[in-house]
């Protein structure tokens, strides 16, 4: 995306731009009508289906699609099937699917905090979620149940010129890469940017704020907050005062919407609402960016454990985290490095058995076949005696010392690992913290270092040229 050139190229009146993707991103009353056709129909299924049941239940339609805030073409309607508090985990999970497969006997079983099924009806995604129906989202007895609060909230206060603006919002952060609260991702959540859209009051004033956070920033809609977060952005859940609904919401994407922020404001265009639809790099392309760059590209390849992606993303994150650690350690000098899933599954694709690679440049892929290793001051007696002593007797070649260098003992001495690959190819690559499933399939990698990493195009491509061409 280019920072400062709009389709026409050059810069247009805000309130223009915003008009024009108001028309296309509000949906038409058509489409509003057949939604909630759609939905009604979804309900009254749920409502047969829970007459068959032992227990009493009703059934609500939550989130973007209920309250009128969801960007036109998204197809997503959220039927939340509320149970009695006292009822046990066991029962409510036992009745919730028995409730959701007969609203969606082709869907299938996904798990949050625990299953709920989720299939497709008249060519609309649906999630079929149960929950219990507690008095006050403070009275949770799991995560799920503060969802109706959270759309009572919301419902009670967004007019309809508020709800066009937070579809503006939406369309906004979908145009920049940083909606969706999922673990992937890491971005603005729907009910977190409607909360941000009723407490400015309104897109423009958002994005008029946003220019000049110096985080961390808060905001308290209620004033009730009743704990610290430690998060670049918090946003105190109305409905539940020890919640930051922004927790979720990675230091990099809320600095991407100051970013954006301030290039809507100062640049107005229109091509800040599309998403970018980046074609995938090929090999050629790789290689043509590596001669450019001259580092040494490593990528360790597995099989992604078959976790959902909330799942999987964190463990990746961390498993980077710990080869990333280990390849300074050992003097590798990590540039900049990404854990990568195949792009098929990367865009909702199938889940099971697809390939994983944590991929990093490094600026040194080679290192001298021996180290320094520094002891204690001389004048620091025992303990510098003690480093003397240990390294004095030994007989090793390759270790040069114990000799004084300014006031230390020192002594060179054989490296462990004088090639990247011969560190990733070790069992000390993998005592890294890594994932605990990724751990597992870490033990079957593959290691591909320098030019060989061209061959990962073909599984790999978007994200390679995500890498290789980063933008804000």
């Amino acid at each position: 995306m280019d920072d400062h050139e709009s389709d026409e190229g050059e810069s247009d009146d805000l309130d223009a731009v915003l008009s024009r993707v108001r028309d296309r991103a509000v949906p038409e009353p058509e489409e509003r009508g057949r939604l909630r056709a759609v939905a009604g129909e979804l309900v009254e299924r749920a409502r047969e289906a829970i007459a068959d049941l032992p227990v009493e239940a009703d059934v609500v339609q939550v989130g973007s699609t209920a309250r009128g805030t969801w960007v036109s073409g998204d197809r997503d309607i959220d039927l939340f099937v509320r149970f009695d508090a006292d009822l046990d985990r066991a029962q409510l999970e036992e009745y919730g699917l028995a409730v959701g497969h007969a609203v969606l006997p082709d869907g299938h079983e996904e798990y949050a905090e625990h299953p709920y099924v989720k299939g497709s009806y008249e060519g609309f995604d649906v999630d079929l979620v149960p929950c219990h129906d507690v008095e006050t989202a403070g009275d949770l007895v799991s995560a799920v149940d503060r969802t109706p609060f959270h759309d009572a909230y919301l419902s009670a206060r967004l007019d309809d010129d508020l709800a066009d603006d937070v579809v503006l919002a939406k369309a906004f952060l979908k145009g920049i890469g940083a909606y969706g609260s999922d673990l992937r991702t890491e971005g603005f959540s729907g009910y977190l940017t409607e909360l941000l859209v009723l407490e400015l009051g309104g897109f423009v004033p958002l994005v008029e704020s946003a220019r000049s956070w110096h985080p961390p920033v808060e905001f308290d809609p209620e004033g009730h907050a009743e704990e610290t977060f430690d998060d670049p952005l918090v946003v105190v859940d109305p409905t539940d005062p020890t919640r930051n609904v922004a927790a979720v919401l990675s230091a990099a994407n809320a600095a991407r919407f100051q970013h954006y922020a301030r290039e809507l404001l100062a640049a107005p265009r229109e091509s800040l609402f599309e998403p970018e639809d980046p074609e995938a790099l090929d090999a050629a392309g790789v290689r043509a960016h590596l001669d450019r760059r001259e580092t040494t590209p490593v990528a360790v390849v597995f099989d992604a454990p078959d976790l959902v992606d909330d799942q999987l993303w964190p463990q990746l994150r961390r498993s980077l985290d710990g080869i990333v650690r280990g390849l300074n350690a050992h003097g590798f000098d990590v540039l900049r490095a990404q854990a990568m899933v195949d792009d098929d599954r990367a865009e909702g694709g199938p889940t099971g058995a697809v390939r994983a690679a944590l991929y990093a440049e490094l600026e040194v892929a080679e290192r001298p076949a021996v180290e320094r290793h520094e002891g204690p001051p001389v004048a620091v007696r025992k303990h510098a005696a003690s480093f003397y002593e240990s390294y004095a007797d030994d007989v090793d070649p390759e270790t040069y010392g114990p000799f004084i260098d300014g006031e230390r003992y020192v002594v060179e001495r054989e490296r462990e690992f004088a090639t990247v690959r011969a560190y990733l190819e070790s069992d000390a690559a993998g005592d890294v913290a890594l994932g605990a499933q990724v751990e597992r399939a870490f033990a079957e990698r593959d290691v591909l270092v320098g030019d060989a990493v061209a061959t990962l195009a073909a599984t790999f491509g978007t994200t390679l040229r995500e890498f290789y061409e980063p933008h804000p």
